[in-house]
Protein backbone atom coordinates (compact mmCIF):
# COMPACT_ATOMS: atom_id res chain seq x y z
CA UNK A 1 0.00 0.00 0.00
CA UNK A 2 2.90 2.34 0.84
CA UNK A 3 4.40 1.70 -2.60
CA UNK A 4 1.12 2.53 -4.29
CA UNK A 5 0.84 5.75 -2.30
CA UNK A 6 4.37 6.79 -3.31
CA UNK A 7 3.63 6.08 -6.96
CA UNK A 8 0.42 8.08 -6.73
CA UNK A 9 2.23 11.07 -5.20
CA UNK A 10 4.89 10.92 -7.94
CA UNK A 11 2.25 10.73 -10.66
CA UNK A 12 0.38 13.65 -9.11
CA UNK A 13 3.57 15.71 -8.90
CA UNK A 14 4.42 14.98 -12.54
CA UNK A 15 0.90 15.95 -13.64
CA UNK A 16 1.12 19.18 -11.65
CA UNK A 17 4.48 19.98 -13.24
CA UNK A 18 3.04 19.33 -16.69
CA UNK A 19 0.04 21.58 -16.09
CA UNK A 20 2.30 24.31 -14.70
CA UNK A 21 4.62 23.99 -17.69
CA UNK A 22 1.74 24.29 -20.15
CA UNK A 23 0.46 27.33 -18.29
CA UNK A 24 3.88 28.96 -18.52
CA UNK A 25 4.09 28.26 -22.25
CA UNK A 26 0.58 29.66 -22.78
CA UNK A 27 1.47 32.78 -20.81
CA UNK A 28 4.58 33.26 -22.92
CA UNK A 29 2.70 32.69 -26.19
CA UNK A 30 -0.15 35.08 -25.40
CA UNK A 31 1.86 38.35 -25.68
CA UNK A 32 3.50 37.11 -28.88
CA UNK A 33 0.13 36.27 -30.39
CA UNK A 34 -1.32 39.61 -29.35
CA UNK A 35 1.66 41.36 -30.92
CA UNK A 36 1.14 39.45 -34.16
CA UNK A 37 -2.52 40.47 -34.32
CA UNK A 38 -1.54 44.11 -33.76
CA UNK A 39 1.02 43.86 -36.56
CA UNK A 40 -1.57 42.26 -38.84
CA UNK A 41 -3.97 45.11 -38.15
CA UNK A 42 -1.25 47.65 -38.94
CA UNK A 43 -0.29 45.80 -42.14
CA UNK A 44 -3.93 45.78 -43.25
CA UNK A 45 -4.28 49.51 -42.59
CA UNK A 46 -1.10 50.12 -44.60
CA UNK A 47 -2.70 48.30 -47.52
CA UNK A 48 -5.26 51.11 -47.82
CA UNK A 49 -2.50 53.37 -49.16
CA UNK A 50 -2.14 51.18 -52.27
CA UNK A 51 -4.03 51.62 -55.51
CA UNK A 52 -5.42 48.23 -56.52
CA UNK A 53 -7.71 47.53 -59.44
CA UNK A 54 -10.22 44.78 -58.64
CA UNK A 55 -9.45 41.89 -60.96
CA UNK A 56 -10.58 38.32 -60.21
CA UNK A 57 -8.79 36.82 -63.22
CA UNK A 58 -6.91 33.55 -62.88
CA UNK A 59 -3.19 34.35 -63.01
CA UNK A 60 -0.21 32.01 -63.01
CA UNK A 61 2.15 33.11 -60.25
CA UNK A 62 5.45 31.87 -58.78
CA UNK A 63 5.53 29.53 -55.79
CA UNK A 64 6.22 30.09 -52.96
CA UNK A 65 5.74 33.80 -52.19
CA UNK A 66 3.93 34.33 -55.46
CA UNK A 67 1.56 37.24 -56.03
CA UNK A 68 -0.60 38.67 -58.77
CA UNK A 69 0.51 42.09 -60.13
CA UNK A 70 0.71 44.56 -57.24
CA UNK A 71 -1.87 46.90 -58.78
CA UNK A 72 -4.52 44.19 -59.11
CA UNK A 73 -6.26 41.82 -56.75
CA UNK A 74 -9.42 40.80 -54.91
CA UNK A 75 -10.50 40.59 -51.28
CA UNK A 76 -8.35 37.56 -50.49
CA UNK A 77 -5.25 39.25 -51.85
CA UNK A 78 -5.48 41.92 -49.15
CA UNK A 79 -5.42 39.18 -46.50
CA UNK A 80 -2.55 37.40 -48.26
CA UNK A 81 -0.51 40.58 -48.64
CA UNK A 82 -1.13 41.66 -45.05
CA UNK A 83 0.14 38.34 -43.73
CA UNK A 84 3.08 38.39 -46.14
CA UNK A 85 4.15 41.73 -44.63
CA UNK A 86 4.59 39.72 -41.41
CA UNK A 87 6.64 37.04 -43.15
CA UNK A 88 3.77 34.54 -43.36
CA UNK A 89 3.15 33.05 -46.81
CA UNK A 90 -0.47 31.92 -47.04
CA UNK A 91 0.14 30.61 -50.55
CA UNK A 92 2.54 27.99 -49.16
CA UNK A 93 0.66 27.29 -45.94
CA UNK A 94 -2.70 26.79 -47.67
CA UNK A 95 -1.14 24.66 -50.42
CA UNK A 96 0.60 22.39 -47.91
CA UNK A 97 -2.63 21.88 -45.97
CA UNK A 98 -4.69 21.21 -49.08
CA UNK A 99 -2.18 18.66 -50.35
CA UNK A 100 -2.26 16.84 -47.01
CA UNK A 101 -6.04 17.18 -46.48
CA UNK A 102 -7.63 17.37 -49.93
CA UNK A 103 -11.05 16.09 -48.85
CA UNK A 104 -11.32 18.67 -46.04
CA UNK A 105 -11.56 21.50 -48.57
CA UNK A 106 -14.49 22.54 -50.77
CA UNK A 107 -14.36 21.70 -54.47
CA UNK A 108 -16.91 23.80 -56.31
CA UNK A 109 -17.71 22.40 -59.74
CA UNK A 110 -17.32 25.89 -61.15
CA UNK A 111 -13.64 25.78 -60.23
CA UNK A 112 -13.06 22.82 -62.56
CA UNK A 113 -10.21 21.52 -60.48
CA UNK A 114 -9.03 18.01 -59.81
CA UNK A 115 -5.84 18.74 -57.93
CA UNK A 116 -4.23 21.43 -55.75
CA UNK A 117 -3.34 24.63 -57.61
CA UNK A 118 -0.78 27.03 -56.11
CA UNK A 119 -1.97 29.78 -58.43
CA UNK A 120 -5.48 30.11 -57.02
CA UNK A 121 -6.26 27.86 -54.03
CA UNK A 122 -5.15 30.42 -51.42
CA UNK A 123 -7.06 33.18 -53.24
CA UNK A 124 -10.46 31.55 -52.67
CA UNK A 125 -12.48 32.64 -49.63
CA UNK A 126 -13.96 29.17 -48.93
CA UNK A 127 -10.47 27.66 -48.87
CA UNK A 128 -9.19 30.34 -46.50
CA UNK A 129 -12.15 29.73 -44.20
CA UNK A 130 -11.32 26.02 -43.97
CA UNK A 131 -7.62 26.75 -43.55
CA UNK A 132 -8.10 29.26 -40.73
CA UNK A 133 -10.53 26.94 -38.96
CA UNK A 134 -8.11 24.03 -39.20
CA UNK A 135 -4.90 25.91 -38.39
CA UNK A 136 -6.02 28.85 -36.28
CA UNK A 137 -9.00 29.61 -34.09
CA UNK A 138 -12.65 29.54 -35.13
CA UNK A 139 -14.43 32.13 -33.00
CA UNK A 140 -18.14 32.62 -32.29
CA UNK A 141 -20.22 34.48 -34.86
CA UNK A 142 -22.26 37.08 -33.00
CA UNK A 143 -23.95 40.42 -33.56
CA UNK A 144 -22.01 41.95 -30.65
CA UNK A 145 -19.28 44.31 -31.89
CA UNK A 146 -17.29 43.72 -28.69
CA UNK A 147 -16.65 40.14 -29.80
CA UNK A 148 -14.55 41.28 -32.78
CA UNK A 149 -10.99 42.47 -32.17
CA UNK A 150 -8.16 43.90 -34.30
CA UNK A 151 -6.47 41.14 -36.25
CA UNK A 152 -9.61 39.01 -36.47
CA UNK A 153 -10.55 37.62 -39.87
CA UNK A 154 -14.18 37.75 -40.94
CA UNK A 155 -15.92 36.14 -43.91
CA UNK A 156 -19.33 37.10 -45.25
CA UNK A 157 -21.94 36.01 -47.73
CA UNK A 158 -22.68 39.10 -49.82
CA UNK A 159 -25.85 37.44 -51.10
CA UNK A 160 -26.36 34.74 -53.67
CA UNK A 161 -23.59 32.70 -52.06
CA UNK A 162 -20.94 35.26 -53.04
CA UNK A 163 -18.16 35.06 -50.42
CA UNK A 164 -16.07 37.93 -49.09
CA UNK A 165 -13.29 38.35 -46.51
CA UNK A 166 -11.71 41.19 -44.54
CA UNK A 167 -9.52 42.00 -41.55
CA UNK A 168 -10.76 43.77 -38.43
CA UNK A 169 -8.37 46.63 -37.65
CA UNK A 170 -7.49 48.87 -34.73
CA UNK A 171 -9.52 51.85 -35.87
CA UNK A 172 -12.96 52.60 -34.50
CA UNK A 173 -15.88 53.63 -36.67
CA UNK A 174 -17.18 57.19 -36.25
CA UNK A 175 -18.74 57.36 -32.82
CA UNK A 176 -16.49 54.58 -31.52
CA UNK A 177 -19.14 51.89 -31.74
CA UNK A 178 -17.00 49.15 -33.28
CA UNK A 179 -13.75 48.42 -35.06
CA UNK A 180 -13.60 48.95 -38.79
CA UNK A 181 -12.61 46.43 -41.45
CA UNK A 182 -10.02 46.54 -44.23
CA UNK A 183 -11.31 44.78 -47.32
CA UNK A 184 -11.50 45.01 -51.10
CA UNK A 185 -15.00 44.67 -52.46
CA UNK A 186 -14.28 46.37 -55.77
CA UNK A 187 -12.71 49.76 -55.08
CA UNK A 188 -9.33 48.54 -53.87
CA UNK A 189 -8.32 48.15 -50.21
CA UNK A 190 -10.62 50.29 -48.07
CA UNK A 191 -11.07 50.75 -44.32
CA UNK A 192 -14.79 50.91 -43.64
CA UNK A 193 -17.47 50.35 -41.03
CA UNK A 194 -18.95 47.25 -42.67
CA UNK A 195 -18.64 44.54 -40.03
CA UNK A 196 -22.38 43.87 -39.90
CA UNK A 197 -23.30 44.94 -43.43
CA UNK A 198 -23.60 41.35 -44.67
CA UNK A 199 -24.23 37.91 -43.23
CA UNK A 200 -21.13 36.78 -41.34
CA UNK A 201 -20.17 33.20 -42.22
CA UNK A 202 -16.84 32.89 -40.41
CA UNK A 203 -14.81 34.50 -37.63
CA UNK A 204 -11.18 33.46 -37.17
CA UNK A 205 -7.74 34.22 -35.80
CA UNK A 206 -4.60 32.89 -37.40
CA UNK A 207 -1.16 33.31 -35.85
CA UNK A 208 0.95 31.74 -38.56
CA UNK A 209 2.47 28.28 -38.92
CA UNK A 210 3.42 26.36 -35.80
CA UNK A 211 7.20 26.40 -35.53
Amino acid sequence: MIGIAVQFRRAFALAAMLVFGLAVVAAQESPAREQLLQKLSAAAIERTSHHVRYDPAYVRIPYPNGDVPADTGVCTDEVIRSYRALGIDLQKEVHDDIVANWTAYPHDRRWQEGHPDTNIDHRRVPNLGVFFRRNGEALPITSNAADYSPGDLVTWDLGGNVPHIGIVVDRKAPGGARYMVVHNIGAGPQMEDVLFDWKITGHYRYYGPVS
